[in-house]
């Protein structure tokens, strides 16, 4: 039976199910989930048939919800579904919104950064997903797109109204390809013929959103285990963690089955002491953030012997997600996974994002040494990526690429003095300072054992100097290791 509601046409039918009213606010959705028995059911016709029934939601502790409304380029939108995956990096959340011209877009949400897409036409059948090789470029509609991610990914859940719905838990081809001009570009391998979208990058504030999901419905007290190495308490306080570790033990836990039945964990040694302490709460740029997460991480450039290191915190902001403060000893940064995917020139020299050109300043190789607290991917001990970084004045541009994935990151440096008063830790200011503080010559990268391997050889030059007065003076030359700090990673796999 269809009824108006002012300018809204809706379409509402009997669940074959229970028999409770199931809705359809849009023309374009197909599949619908009732909210009463979660039995799945499709259009047809004026009836409804019963398709099965749907798995129970997990509670990703989004302030998003069924029916909440908001504007996107000054255009009304309602939120009447949402399609809940999950693939090996972890998991993500798509709502379906429905557009007053009886479009539907998509509002992809995942670990706190948001993209909002519309329904694109590629004017191309697509190459299969496994001809699109993370790091490969490829052009749709005359744009061209770097491949960012290619994924088994599998339904795991679904709610409200939907344009289509995918078998639950069967596996399919989801590919991310992303260009410079911060466009997403997701084609979904999960029917016959291919389906893409075509979005950026959001804030939720930006949307005008309505109808959110009331705070107090939320439930803040953590889930608790029991440590599987050392059997200590355990307390995980982001609902999409999938790693963390003891504070007891220092163990790294992959929570990536969830908590129930036997946890897989790694036995750390030798723990590293973070300068800002887990739970730490901060104020930077404009916004209330928690330190959640920190790891240690080393690097060397290809073909040296010489590694360096250096420490980042992972922060979490509700509604800006997560971002990492970067703490290297040529100074503080505080950077964030790009939306769009930067041009990098094939010598690798030069980048260009959002039509801003960033130089080279390192390229290396570089591991993951020591983590401590929660991550919204599964962290391990030795990860190991390959990352360029780059600067434009005080902006910076990170690459990282592992065998699945291709990450970058934009952000910006920061004065360890801002840091410091940011974490209210103004009595340790000093602790804070970096290479960035010092004179160039300072500044250089150079480790203890090089000043005094340097100092050593000066000390034999001026010895053999004086007791040679009729030869020729002898030169000695030294390296530094580079400066190779950058390390302005995006920590991980990711959708």
């Amino acid at each position: 039976m269809a009824e108006e509601t002012g300018n809204q046409r809706y379409y509402r039918a009997p669940c074959p199910g229970c028999g409770a009213p199931v809705e359809f606010r849009s023309a374009q959705s197909t599949h619908a989930v009732c909210p009463y028995c979660q039995s799945t059911v499709v259009r047809q016709g004026e009836t409804l048939a019963r398709t099965g029934k749907m798995a129970e939601l997990f509670d990703d502790f989004s302030p998003l919800q069924l029916f909440a409304t908001g504007r996107i380029q000054d255009k009304p939108f309602t939120l009447i579904g949402r399609l809940q995956y999950t693939y090996p990096g972890g998991r993500w959340t798509e709502w379906i919104a429905a557009l007053d011209d009886e479009r539907t877009a998509i509002l992809s949400e995942d670990n706190g950064a948001y993209v909002f897409a519309l329904p694109f036409d590629l004017q191309r059948t697509p190459p299969p997903p496994v001809d699109l090789r993370v790091g490969a470029t490829s052009a749709f509609a005359g744009q061209s797109y770097t491949v960012t991610s290619n994924e088994q990914v599998a339904l795991t859940s679904a709610q409200g109204e939907l344009p289509h719905l995918p078998d639950l838990g069967r596996p399919f081809a989801m590919v991310e390809l992303r260009n410079d001009k911060g466009l997403v570009l997701s084609i979904d391998y999960g029917t016959a013929k291919p389906s893409a979208y075509l979005g950026r990058s959001v804030q939720l504030e930006d949307l005008q959103l309505s109808g959110l999901r009331d705070e107090s419905a939320k439930d803040e007290k953590g889930r608790n285990f029991n440590c599987p190495n050392c059997g200590s308490p355990v307390t995980v306080n982001l609902e999409g963690s999938k790693s963390i570790t003891c504070r007891s033990c220092n163990s790294i836990i992959d929570l990536s089955q969830g908590i129930g039945g036997e946890l897989k964990h790694a036995a750390q040694d030798e723990p590293v002491r973070p300068l800002i302490a887990l739970g730490t709460m901060g104020q930077l740029q404009g916004a209330q953030w928690q330190v959640v997460g920190f790891q240690h991480r080393m690097g060397v450039e290809p073909g040296d012997d010489e590694y360096f290191g250096w420490d980042e915190y992972l922060l979490y902001n509700k509604k800006r997600g997560f971002s990492f403060l970067v703490d290297a000893e040529d100074g503080w940064s505080m950077v964030k996974p790009t939306t769009g995917a930067p041009v990098m020139a094939e010598s690798g020299s030069t980048a260009t994002y959002l039509s801003k050109s960033y130089q080279q300043q390192y390229a290396y190789n570089a591991e993951t040494t020591y983590v401590a607290g929660e991550f919204y991917w599964q962290v391990e001990r030795g990860q190991k990526t390959f990352n360029r970084d780059f600067a434009s004045g005080p902006a910076l541009l990170s690459m990282e690429r592992s065998a699945n994935e291709l990450t970058w990151s934009s952000g910006i440096k920061l004065d360890s003095g801002v840091v410091a008063t940011a974490f209210k830790l103004d009595a340790k200011k000093d602790m804070f300072k970096r290479g960035d503080a010092l004179p160039v010559s300072a500044a250089s990268g150079m480790g203890c054992g090089t000043i005094i391997l340097v100092i050593v050889v000066i000390i034999i030059l001026l010895i053999i100097l004086s007791t040679c007065s009729g030869r020729g003076g002898s030169s000695s030359g030294y390296r530094s290791s580079g400066g190779s700090y950058g390390g302005s990673s995006s920590g991980g796999g990711h959708k």
